[in-house]
């Protein structure tokens, strides 16, 4: 499993615990996190195989893996269980995301220095083996993907506008349910 989806420890246990339950019901994880704070939060990321999760499949997750947490009971202190999309500016933890998001902005930060740099900014230029490939203005960087601490796309109109369309097309957007945009006539300059 890659540290992307589950870096901690603990993270590690619960992706153990909760990734089969997750795919028997047909989703991938994405990234698991248990986050700090007076209350802590099991977040949890998950999509279906060709992308995409909408509101009711996050509250059929939550329903099973807090059924399964119940059992294996692994957090000894409260928590509050979040369940959600990776949403547009998502985090890339696979190797496979870094193809399906080839032309897009991203940031990635690598564990260890490379040519004086941990934190790289650029256009994906897709996946050679196991290197992660990134256009950026010294040229094309191949970063092998187990160097990798943290990738997320940039959120930018193009990676929106795209978005948009798949959602569009894949029939997950009913445009009957919005307010038609009533532009403005320009006024006349006097």
């Amino acid at each position: 499993m890659s540290d992307l989806i589950a870096k901690t420890s603990i993270d590690r246990r619960m992706a153990e615990i909760l990734t089969p339950v997750i795919e028997g019901m047909g989703f991938e994880l994405v990234r698991i996190r248990l986050m700090g704070g007076q209350t802590k939060t099991l977040q949890i990321m998950a999509e279906r195989p060709d992308g995409g999760i909408d509101v009711d499949e996050c509250a059929d997750i939550s329903t099973a893996v807090s059924a399964v947490l119940d059992v294996e009971d692994p957090l000894e202190d409260a928590y509050t269980l979040e369940v959600s999309s990776p949403g547009i500016d998502r985090p890339l933890t696979r190797l496979k995301d870094f193809e399906t998001f080839e032309g897009y902005e991203v940031k990635l930060e690598t564990t260890e220095m490379i040519d004086g740099r941990r934190r790289f900014k650029g256009v994906l230029a897709g996946v050679e083996g196991d290197d992660v490939l990134i256009n950026i203005a010294e040229g094309t960087v191949g970063l092998h993907f187990d160097w990798l601490s943290d990738a997320k796309l940039v959120l930018t109109d193009d990676l929106i506008t795209e978005m948009l369309r798949q959602r569009k097309a894949a029939g997950l957007v009913d445009e009957t349910k919005f307010d038609t945009i009533e532009e403005e006539p320009e006024q006349a300059e006097d």
